[in-house]
């Protein structure tokens, strides 16, 4: 068995309250790859290459090179970087320690970034060197004394001169860990202490910091890998898989899966900055074959011009964080994607619901049952309520707002009492998203309650639009938004991207809304008042659809 003698103690002497129940600790996910697959590798681009058992060493000497400049439990270690080894070093390391990893939106603007480091109390701040610049512009509004460590991808160059005058570091990353304690002894603490930070991306208001636990970590890791691991065929995700996120490792927690993946000892591939060559050929030359991402990143990969010539039949993709529309699903089956939709917030840590992976396997036309939100993860309880807070039936058509239950769901907002009492009503965490459920418990999401459509009365699904409209050869991409309306309130309108050469693309759109009205899947009153073909539609840092400032720009 693999020598695991520095993990966290969840036996410590002395009568310590804590031997009497093994802890839930981050730490203990790492006992089993390093007994089963010591030798598996995980890569950063081309900037690192190491085992598990480099993983483990690397992770001591952190945790080391963290106590050296204060760093104790209860401390807030905030991380800029893009996808790295250090960033997977990070999820395991500060925890580790009693701390709290604070992973830092880097595509927030530098404000808001500001807001979040000193919502979040951060004491150490680790910052790759591309955004040092940013970091200087806000760090003397920084309200309390922090420590800077330099992250670059060429290890062992010494920082030298501040980027920006003014902004010292501690020490370069590399430099520091050298010079650590590989052995290092973590401590033994309450599986409830707090582990991770991160700030939800909303379009209006301040970011809301939403917290987890060791405890809840660790059973949402376990959650998703008892719903995806036992499935038959090319779904779900197995211990043969080749690993790579295609999600910021800053949001929420790269969904999860750098857990899991290191739970069940995977070999895993970091990719750095989000390139699309560059990832195209990460997946072709690693033999990647299970990823997850925004609709919009898939999009992006599909329609490289590097992407004709990469074999992607053995590549699983869960699709998350916006509607899978049917078209883009129709695309990556054409090349052979294994794709799946799953649903979740920054709020639900945050895996609720996958679609169907074994009805998926089943051969025929498939792109329903995949981009359907699906069926309800481990350890998962969903229901639907009326605007009165009354349960409603499991029959597919009764529609109300999706509420949700597990284990590893987050108990509120930081410092923040009225928001967290918004999220949590009658023992059950509001998700502000509108859905029904069918008697075989799938769940279908019909909107955003911010984004539903309303119109004479009627509530009109921008999601339905979407994903009729995706269809349509030539479209890229599309969002439907409702724009203000004297006589009906609120009317439909769709934008869309279109692909060069693609003919009369707006005039398809529209003529494939009609065929889905007179077929009775959309409403009359679905049929937008404006169709405009647009060059690109604003996103969010995370790579969701702005709807919010799509409504302000057309509008204006």
């Amino acid at each position: 068995m693999a020598n695991c003698d520095n993990l966290p103690q969840n036996n410590p002497t002395g009568g310590n309250a804590l031997s009497a129940t093994y802890q839930l600790l981050i730490g203990t996910l790492l006992s089993t790859p390093l007994a089963n697959t010591p030798d598996q590798e995980i890569i950063h681009a081309d900037v690192m290459r190491y085992t598990y058992r480099g993983l483990r060493e690397r992770i001591g000497r952190l945790g080391s090179a963290l106590a050296r400049i204060g760093v104790r439990q209860g401390s807030v270690v905030a991380v800029l970087d893009y996808d790295s080894h250090r960033y997977l070093e990070a999820f395991f390391g500060v925890p580790m320690l009693g701390a709290v990893l604070h992973t830092v939106n880097v595509r927030l603007s530098p404000e808001q970034v500001l807001y979040t480091i000193n919502h979040a109390q951060d004491d150490v701040i680790l910052v790759h060197r591309d955004f040092v610049p940013m970091l200087a512009q806000i760090a003397g509004r920084i309200t309390r004394p922090v420590r800077i460590v330099l992250l670059q991808d060429q290890p062992g160059e010494d920082p030298g001169e501040p980027e920006v005058a003014g902004l010292k570091f501690a020490g370069e990353y590399e430099a520091m860990l050298a010079a650590a304690d590989a052995g290092h002894r973590f401590p033994s603490f309450d599986e409830n202490t707090r582990a991770t930070l991160f700030y939800t991306t909303g379009t209006t208001g301040d970011p809301k910091g939403v917290t987890y636990s060791h405890r809840q970590l660790v059973l949402h890791t376990l959650g998703g890998i008892a719903t995806l691991g036992p499935t038959p065929g090319m779904g779900g995700l197995h211990r043969a898989d080749v690993y790579m996120p295609l999600t910021p490792l800053f949001h929420v927690h790269g969904w999860g899966k750098p857990y899991a993946a290191t739970l069940l000892g995977l070999k895993q591939i970091y990719p750095g900055k989000y390139e699309p060559a560059k990832l195209l050929g990460l997946i072709a030359k690693h033999g990647v074959t299970f990823s997850h991402c925004v609709p919009t990143i898939l999009n992006m990969l599909l329609n490289a011009p590097e992407s004709a010539a990469v074999d992607l039949s053995r590549w699983k993709v869960i699709i998350g964080g916006a509607a899978f529309p049917a078209g883009l699903a129709q695309a990556a089956l054409a090349r052979g994607i294994d794709v799946h939709s799953g649903y979740g917030m920054s709020e639900t840590c945050p895996l609720l619901t996958i679609s169907d992976i074994v009805a998926a396997q089943a051969g025929g036309d498939t792109v329903a049952v995949r981009i359907a939100t699906g069926k309800a993860a481990a350890l998962v309880e969903l229901a639907i309520l009326d605007e009165a807070g009354r349960a409603l039936p499991w029959d597919g058509v009764a529609s109300g707002e999706i509420v949700a239950r597990a284990p590893w769901l987050t108990g509120g907002y930081l410092r923040d009492p009225a928001g967290t009492a918004a999220l949590w009503q009658d023992g059950w965490l509001h998700t502000g998203d509108i859905g029904s459920i069918d008697a075989g418990g799938t769940l279908r999401i019909g909107d955003r309650l911010k984004d539903v459509i309303k119109s004479g009365g009627e509530w009109i699904s921008s999601l339905a639009l979407e994903s009729i409209a995706s269809r349509v050869a030539g479209v890229t991409e599309v969002a439907a938004i409702g724009l203000p309306d004297a006589k009906w309130g609120e009317r439909p309108c769709l934008l869309v991207v279109a692909r060069d050469g693609a003919g009369d693309v707006k005039a398809a759109v529209g003529a494939a809304i009609a065929a889905a009205i007179a077929a009775g899947q959309l409403s009359k009153w679905a049929n937008p008042g404006r169709i405009d073909l647009v060059a690109s539609l604003p996103k969010t840092s995370v790579g969701k659809l702005d709807k919010k400032l799509m409504r302000a720009q057309v509008a204006g």
